[in-house]
């Protein structure tokens, strides 16, 4: 996902949405047909700076698909704020889309609903089978040892975007490798109004991946290994205090990011406000807000030895946007063609280059477009140091308890309440308590 999800919705309502046993896509059977055979309606997410650019990218290739099958696909892009609360009302009201985008960390929780058609060997055969996919990509679309509850359309990782004008105002030569390096480098520019490192205070997701990955290279996964919540221990605590200590100690993010939630730390990257930001595939949102390539760089996100690995030098969760078919549709074999045209090797060439992300499809990423500034360093990210989030059918829950946690956090940062070890244990604790019992 080029914007990060923000998943302003809570337990309960995903506790309903897993109660539901059918959901959208208009069959009157529950059970998926053939009843429409000559259209489609598609939720895509928000992916490019807007949800007018969107449709410009997607309405052209569309229109390709219905000339070359006869199908005609209704198209409607949703925000990320809205989206995932979108998909849990079909998957209770039975009324939803035939084929919509979905954030892969969100899978595992859609898949317990029973509201997406499983890929098994069969369906992933109607595509041009399994082989076809990144394994990364693939770690991402459900639980493992069942079948996929969908299938990668565009992957992404995190890395570290940074304002070279600004670096060289400062004297700064290199983009920092480690944490101690990035606040070192941030304190340099923090001045005059001008500030490190952007954040998205109040993006409830955005918060889950930074200290997802922090956590990772604490030493801790925000999951027990039987995918039962454990929020407070001592690594995960130790991440959640150092992301919010860019802020609340180190000053480095500014106190009205807190705020962020909509992309307003990019605004402020191309505007010189901000000298640094860690963010997906970036490249395509920086040129529609007027700055040229030149004028930007990006290197692997920090990790506190330098070099970017697995384990606990991760530095990315595995990003992306997975593509699924509600079960019940009314036209599932043009929904099913309609996934095998969005992963064919010259659509995922076309959508990845126009949102500045990487082809999950192997033969994709052959491309030339996959190898520039923009996009090689997401490629080395996702090969080597970049981890799933867990897929567990609580995630979306997760995002949403410890997501509200830290942008509790930032805020208390923001006021000047101090934030320390005992507070960040005690949200965290107050998160766990509204996890699902099982």
């Amino acid at each position: 996902m080029r914007s990060i999800r923000a998943a302003a919705v809570g337990a309960v309502t995903m506790s309903l949405a897993l109660a539901a046993s059918a959901c959208g896509g208009g069959s009157s059977t529950g059970g998926g047909s053939n009843d429409s055979p000559r259209e489609l309606t598609y939720w895509a997410s928000n992916q490019g700076a807007s949800v007018e650019i969107d449709k410009k990218v997607l309405q052209p290739e569309l229109d390709k698909f219905e000339k070359e099958t006869g199908i005609k696909v209704k198209l409607e892009v949703v925000p990320w704020s809205d989206l995932l609360n979108r998909i849990l009302t079909a998957t209770t009201s039975g009324q939803g889309p035939d084929v919509l985008n979905i954030g892969n960390t969100w899978t595992a929780s859609l898949q317990a609903t029973g509201a997406l058609l499983p890929w098994d060997a069969k369906n992933l055969d109607k595509i041009g089978g399994r082989d076809r996919f990144v394994e990364s990509a693939l770690g991402s679309t459900g639980v493992q040892g069942q079948d996929p509850a969908a299938v990668p359309l565009y992957s992404m990782a995190y890395a570290l975007y940074y304002n070279k004008e600004m670096f060289a105002d400062a004297g700064i030569s290199e983009p920092p490798a480690t944490w101690d390096e990035l606040v070192e480098t941030g304190k340099k520019i923090a001045e005059d109004g001008k500030w490190g490192l952007g954040a998205e205070g109040s993006n409830l997701s955005n918060n889950i991946h930074q200290v997802f990955v922090l956590g990772k290279q604490h030493g801790a996964d925000f999951f027990t290994a039987d995918g039962k919540p454990d929020f407070t221990s001592d690594g995960a605590v130790a991440a959640v205090k150092q992301y919010v200590d860019l802020m609340a100690k180190d000053k480095v993010i500014a106190p009205g990011n807190a705020e962020y939630a909509q992309n307003q730390s990019l605004s402020d990257f191309a505007k010189g406000k901000t000298a640094m930001v860690l963010w997906q595939t970036a490249s395509a949102t920086f040129k529609t807000m007027g700055m040229k390539d030149d004028e930007w760089g990006v290197a692997p996100a920090p990790v506190p030895s330098g070099a970017p690995g697995a384990g606990t030098h991760t530095n990315s969760m595995v990003a992306g946007i997975n593509m699924a078919v509600f079960k019940n549709s009314d036209n599932v074999d043009g929904a099913t063609e309609f996934v095998k045209f969005m992963t064919s090797d010259a659509e995922q060439k076309i959508l990845n280059k126009a949102y500045g992300s990487i082809p999950p499809v192997k033969s994709a990423q052959s491309d030339p477009a996959f190898n520039g500034q923009a996009t090689s360093v997401l490629r080395e990210t996702l090969a080597t140091s970049a981890a799933a989030l867990p897929q567990v059918p609580d995630e979306s829950q997760f995002e949403t308890a410890v997501g509200t946690a830290v942008k509790e956090l930032f805020a208390d940062a923001a006021a000047g309440r101090p934030v320390t070890t005992e507070s960040v244990k005690a949200r965290l604790a107050k998160a766990q308590q509204q996890m699902p019992t099982k």
